[in-house]
């Protein structure tokens, strides 16, 4: 969808993940930003680093320190998934 908002879900999985990070602060991740098909080459990498960015700021606000965090956008370049069925 057309969203940068982290799902429930998906908060939870991040919250573990933020745990797991601040055990191990010698650990550094790169967040990347994914979109589908639909759209222009520059608004799903902007939508890309919206998504990307929420997730830094997600981490950031549960102590993960964002010098170790480092975002980028594929935008549509490189789908998690692909959907060729359009509703």
């Amino acid at each position: 969808t057309d969203s940068s908002s982290i799902r429930a879900d998906a908060q939870t999985t991040l919250s573990r993940q933020a745990q797991w990070l601040n055990q191990y602060g010698q650990y550094a991740i790169v967040i990347e930003g994914h979109a589908d098909e639909r759209g222009t080459r520059e608004y799903n990498l902007a939508l890309g680093a919206r998504r990307a960015a929420a997730t830094r700021d997600f981490l950031v606000a549960r102590g993960v320190s964002g010098q170790r965090l480092k975002t980028i956008s594929y935008g549509k370049e490189r789908p998690v998934a692909v959907c060729d069925d359009i509703s």
